[in-house]
């Protein structure tokens, strides 16, 4: 079992290195050799190490799990939901296995949705590279550890995190249990803590979103009353630059068409590829079409949720992009919610800090402004 379980993290590991060559096919062309050394080595890896195994493990017969441990484990399972502690059980790259509901309480992240993916997504992006080093000494066995980190929601409010090492039964690897709580929660009995000082950042923030409202509000009033295209096109222009590096925007309805495309100065050459796009050949905008659902994403795991340009390089890995926000253009209808009147993307890239959710409930809140704007033009 603990060979099989191995192998398949190494198998798990091989995939997602050639996933990561198949997207280096846009980098320069004088860099190309050093990715070709790199798929003939993983080939060489493939020939010597994982084949031979997959022979070797095929002449082995099914193992079978002990039998009276199913009551136990869900017993288990079932006191680890049910803790009042927000605990989550990782991996040593911090992948999250287990969440219980005490801690999606307190991160704001649901259950499903964390499974899979990196409990450091969640945190702000200083602490990220602290928290995967210290999980990773945890799990060498290396003894317990403790660190301070911010939620990426909440980055104003700092969270003490303890981890220990935790060896699940039957497993062959070190998980790591991650306990979350407040920090500074050690409050002396009687004594009353007053509310927590406004942070000057977090109002500088705020007061740079509600300018960031306040202009989209006045060009949506100051914009023509007979072309949707130039509305869309204004509300863009507010958003570039000063909230995201790129800006696309896609006008209709059961068929989209590609409006405006706002991009950096130096990518000229890629903003061409993007404007050309088909709407429809860009999951991400066809998802939120169809749903009529936001999509808030950092460090976006599928480089090809944008579609590729012209070469068949994937647009996100071109553009460098750090996180995204991709909104309907959606108003309410009554006690519904309208049709979808066109979809705004909008890239972050380079050292720029990712979008956050506060920054994402004022991105609804002006698409909805938007598509109210669209609705009076309709």
């Amino acid at each position: 079992m603990a060979r099989t379980d191995e192998f398949g993290e190494e198998l798990a590991d091989f995939v997602r290195r050639v996933a990561e060559l198949r997207n280096a096919r846009s980098v320069p062309s004088g860099d190309l050799p050093t990715v070709l050394d790199a798929a003939i080595f993983e080939l060489e890896h493939v020939a010597g190490q994982l084949w031979p195994r997959v022979a070797g493990m095929a002449a082995d017969g099914p193992a079978g799990g002990a039998p009276g441990d199913r009551q136990e484990q869900q017993l288990l399972k079932a006191l680890f939901q049910r803790m009042p502690v927000p605990v989550a059980l990782v991996d040593r790259e911090t992948v999250v296995r287990r969440l219980n509901f005490a801690a999606t309480a307190f991160t704001g992240v649901r259950a499903g949705y964390a499974t899979g993916r990196p409990l450091t997504g969640f945190l702000a992006h200083a602490d990220r590279a602290a928290f995967r080093s210290q999980a990773a000494a945890v799990a060498r066995g290396e003894g317990d550890r403790s660190l301070t980190a911010h939620l990426q929601q909440e980055p104003s409010v700092p969270v003490r995190a303890t981890l220990s090492a935790l060896r699940p039964s039957g497993e062959p690897r070190t998980a790591v249990l991650v306990v979350l709580q407040p920090a500074g929660t050690d409050v002396p009995s009687g004594a009353s803590r007053p509310g927590p000082a406004p942070s000057l950042t977090e109002t500088t923030r705020h007061a740079a979103l509600m300018d960031l409202v306040d202009a989209m509000t006045t060009a949506l009033l100051k914009s023509p009353s007979d072309d949707r295209c130039a509305v869309l096109r204004r509300a863009a222009g507010v958003l570039h630059g000063r909230f995201a590096d790129w800006v696309v925007a896609d006008e209709g309805a059961a068929r989209l068409t590609r409006t405006a495309v706002l991009a950096p100065s130096a990518e000229k050459p890629a903003a061409a590829d993007v404007a050309g796009q088909d709407p429809a050949s860009c999951p991400l905008v066809a998802e939120a079409a169809r749903g009529g659902s936001a999509a808030l994403q950092v460090r976006p795991e599928d480089p090809d949720a944008f579609g590729a340009d012209a070469s068949g390089a994937p647009v996100l890995v071109r553009a460098n992009v750090t996180s995204l926000l991709c909104v309907p253009l959606t108003a309410p209808s009554g006690p519904v919610t309208g049709p979808v009147r066109g979809v705004l993307t909008l890239f972050r890239s380079g050292p720029r800090p990712a979008f956050s959710m506060a920054e994402a409930r004022a991105m609804d809140m002006m698409a909805r402004h938007i598509a109210l704007a669209l609705e009076r033009v309709g």
